[in-house]
Order: structure tokens, then C-alpha cells, then sequence
């Protein structure tokens, strides 16, 4: 059994037969490491390698079968939304999130239901059988057909797996798997890779549907080599802060959906509860004849929601003034009050300014703009947007509006939530029953949105 010397980068997975201080393929410094793999001298690993190469043939496309595709509901409407419907049968997805947001709750959580119509194995690395037991009965769950099985070691739990043959099976989590034929530890950039490989060979050949939970490091991005998120059918990132109860489900990759879908939950005392209608979740407590903040409608997908938008204009003590973001983007924001300065007259130059989304969501589409803009201005006069107001539109540097998506699916969203008003770009609307209780607003610029907004009677 000879070893031979690798490096591996952590960033990227890029492989070289020798050391780089800047990784050749992502440009990163100080990310490759050391690790030495087993090489198979034995004449058996040859005489496999052609039985394998006697079953694997090029096939012509045409001669290739496809049939519907399998899949698991989970019994969570939110999470079938973001996986495309279900989980697939054989597919390989990797649940991704901060440490306490809910991810080994959700995938407990999932088994409940998924019990029901298959056989389910839970591995976990990181907790005992009495640590699960008790966190499933205080989500009141209890299926014969779940198995749980505490273990680290990856040639056990495939072991396990091959006797126990379920139709679905969870890891929990990827970094603390390891292969006792590797030298480095647990959660290294090597073992993350390899026991991946190997979860993910097996799922593709055994037909069974995996879900691993994989940690995020202390930029937010999933910890280990970029080549997981390659390797695995689906990404799913589950993110919300841990003061606020919301949480947000969100495909970052999806060999079988859309990733633009997302679901939102609610951490309660009994787990996670799905929220159907996050519109009017996210709206609720909303402050009236307050100044200072505008309500917005962002596209997730196919799914339109509404949150709310609170912006703080005070004059500053300090000779630079402040500007802090939460929700948003922050050099986006200090565009728009350059713009506002610019185009429309407001002195932002000599305020501390402060934007925040309420509810703890994330927000980056570009439709949010027109609202921000709206909320710093109502904050900038100390002068509360007429109740029913929503608004929607891109602004560009030249303090125009420009045309957004999905137009008709937030005027429908708006007025099925009892707005009257919305402020919006210049841009066709289709064919849509607007009431007469409703009036819709198309205008040309960021100070004629100013100048309807505060003109609009109440």
C-alpha cells in the first residue's frame, strides 16, 4: 500500500502534485493543504475497474429512457416548494445554515411525513440516541419506520445502510463524518470531499435519496471545498437571524426545480411551523403615522411578499455621518442617498441614516429601490406615507425609474391584502381586474414618486 502526497485547496477543491501559496485555479492564498490518499496496488482494484468498464457504455441520447421522476413528498408544503414538488428519488442534497437555525429540526421534522410512504435513516454525528429521542418527542415525533443511528465513522454507516436498505437517508452532519483510511481529522477539507464522494456514489447507485447537513463558516459560505456544492443535486441554505422567529429556505442550486423558490417558517416551542401567507406574517405590528417606512413588494420565485421598510434620518453629531443597513444591501443603499441628494434635493450629506427590513428577511432584488427611497424621504421630511401605500420600481442614476418584473402578480398581491395605492414605474401592467377601490401610480422618475406619494389623499 503505497501513499501519495496531494494538496488540496480549500476554497475550490483544485488538486496539485505540489505546494501553492495563491491557488492557481481561485486565486485564494494560504489555502492549500497537505493530505495523503491510499493507492490500491492490489491486481483486484484493476480487474474491477474493467468490470466496471463493461457495464458503463456510451449510450446514443435517443436510446436513453426517461421516465417521471420519483419523488418523496415531505409532508411540508414550504419545503416540497423549494425542492421542485418532493424530494427525488437518488437525488443528493446538502442542507447548509448557521449553527442553531433549524436545520436538524427541519429534517426531523420531514421524517414524520416521509415515514409514511418510505423507510428513513437518521445519522447523526454530532448528537446520542437519548439527545434525538428527546428532541423528537418534543416534536411529538414517532414512526416505526424511522431508524436512528449515532456513528462517525462513514464505512459503518454504509455498513448499516446496506442492511437496513432505506429509501431515505440523513446525515447529520458532513463534518463530522470521517474515513478511517485518511490521516487527517474530521471535518478537513480531504474527509469533507471524500465521505461526500462516497455518499454520493453510493446514492446514485443504490437509487436512495440523501440529505447531509453541511456547517457554515464565519463568512456565511458552506464550510469545506467548493466541490461540495458541485457534487450534490440540490443546495439548500437555510437562513434567518436567531432573534427573529422567521426563517427563509432558499435553493441556491437545483438540478430538478427552480431556484428561485423559497419557504418560510416559524421557530416555535414545538418546531418549526410553515407560513403559508408570509406577506401579512411580515406586516403584521406595522406601525401607523409613523414616517419613516414604506412597504415593498419583492418577487421570490413565483411568490410575491410584502415587507416592511423603516428608515431612521437624524442629524449626526459626528463630522461623518453614519449609515448602516440591515436587510439590504449597503452600498445599495448609499446610492440611493446619493441619488436622493442629487436628483431630488434631500441634504443626506449631514444625517446619520439608518435602513432596516423588519421581520429579519434579506432582500436584493432591485424593485426595492423606489421603497427605500420612499421610507428615507418620509423619514428626511418626518412626514408618514398615507396609509395603504406600497411601492415597487428600480432607480437608476439618473433618478429615473425603470420597469421591473412580475408587475401584475404585486398589484394582485397588494390589492388581495387591502392595499389602496401603489407607486410604480411606467410600464405595461397586463390584463389584470384592477377594483375601483384600488389606484395604481406610473411615474417617470424618483421625485415624481416623491411627489405622489405625499400627495396622495388619505
Amino acid at each position: 500500500m503505497k501513499q501519495k502526497t496531494t494538496f488540496l485547496c480549500s476554497e475550490c477543491g483544485y488538486e496539485s502534485a505540489k505546494w501553492y501559496g495563491k491557488c492557481p485555479s481561485c486565486g485564494a492564498w494560504n489555502t492549500m493543504e497537505e493530505f495523503k490518499e491510499a493507492k490500491d496496488t492490489h491486481p483486484r482494484g484493476t480487474l474491477a475497474r474493467q468490470e466496471r468498464r463493461t457495464k458503463n457504455k456510451p449510450l446514443e441520447i435517443s436510446a436513453i429512457r426517461t421516465t417521471e421522476e420519483l419523488r418523496f413528498h415531505t409532508g411540508i408544503s414550504e419545503l416540497d416548494r423549494v425542492l421542485g414538488g418532493g424530494a427525488v428519488r437518488g437525488s443528493f442534497v446538502l442542507v447548509g445554515g448557521e449553527p442553531g437555525i433549524g436545520k436538524s429540526t427541519l429534517l426531523l421534522q420531514m421524517c414524520q411525513e416521509m415515514c409514511r410512504q418510505a423507510k428513513v435513516l437518521y445519522v447523526s454525528g454530532e448528537e446520542s440516541l437519548r439527545q434525538i429521542r428527546l428532541r423528537a418527542d418534543r416534536l411529538h415525533i414517532s414512526s416505526p419506520a424511522l431508524f436512528v443511528l449515532a456513528e462517525t465513522d462513514l464505512e459503518e454507516i454504509i455498513e448499516e445502510t446496506g442492511l437496513l436498505q432505506p429509501d431515505v437517508l440523513i446525515v447529520d452532519s458532513i463534518q463530522t463524518i470521517y474515513k478511517s483510511d485518511l490521516t487527517s481529522a474530521p471535518g478537513n477539507t480531504t474527509q469533507i470531499k471524500e465521505c461526500a464522494m462516497t455518499l454520493m456514489q453510493y446514492a446514485k447507485r443504490h437509487n436512495v435519496t440523501i440529505f447531509i447537513v453541511g456547517h457554515v463558516n464565519k463568512e456565511g459560505t458552506l464550510a469545506g471545498p467548493k466541490i461540495l456544492e458541485h457534487m450534490v443535486d440540490c443546495v439548500l441554505y437555510f437562513e434567518g437571524e436567531r432573534q427573529v422567529s422567521f426563517r427563509c429556505l432558499r435553493a441556491a442550486k437545483n438540478r430538478f426545480g427552480s431556484t428561485n423558490e423559497i419557504g418560510v417558517f416559524e421557530m416555535s416551542d414545538c418546531g418549526l411551523i410553515e407560513v403559508p401567507n408570509p406577506s401579512a406574517a411580515m406586516l403584521s405590528g406595522h406601525p401607523m403615522d409613523a414616517s419613516g417606512n414604506c412597504i415593498a413588494c419583492t418577487m421570490e420565485g413565483s411568490r410575491p411578499i410584502l415587507a416592511e421598510i423603516q428608515a431612521l434620518v437624524t442629524k449626526t453629531a459626528y463630522g461623518t455621518p453614519r449609515r448602516m443597513a440591515a436587510g439590504i444591501d449597503y452600498n445599495r443603499m448609499v446610492l440611493l442617498l446619493a441619488i436622493l441628494e442629487k436628483r431630488v434635493g434631500l441634504y443626506l450629506s449631514s444625517s446619520d441614516t439608518y435602513v432596516n427590513v423588519i421581520g429579519g428577511m434579506r432582500l436584493d432584488e432591485p424593485a426595492i429601490d423606489l421603497p427605500i427611497a420612499l421610507a428615507v424621504a418620509s423619514s428626511y421630511r418626518d412626514q408618514p406615507l398615507p396609509e395603504g401605500v406600497m411601492a415597487f420600481g428600480e432607480v437608476g442614476l439618473t433618478g429615473e425609474l425603470r420597469a421591473v418584473t412580475a408587475a401584475s402578480q404585486r398589484i394582485q398581491e397588494a390589492i388581495r391584502l387591502g392595499f389602496s395605492t401603489c407607486i410604480m414605474p411606467k410600464q405595461d401592467i397586463g390584463r389584470i381586474k384592477i377594483p375601483d377601490t384600488f389606484r395604481v401610480i406610473q411615474v417617470n422618475n424618483i421625485a415624481q414618486a416623491i411627489g405622489a406619494a405625499f400627495g396622495v389623499k388619505q
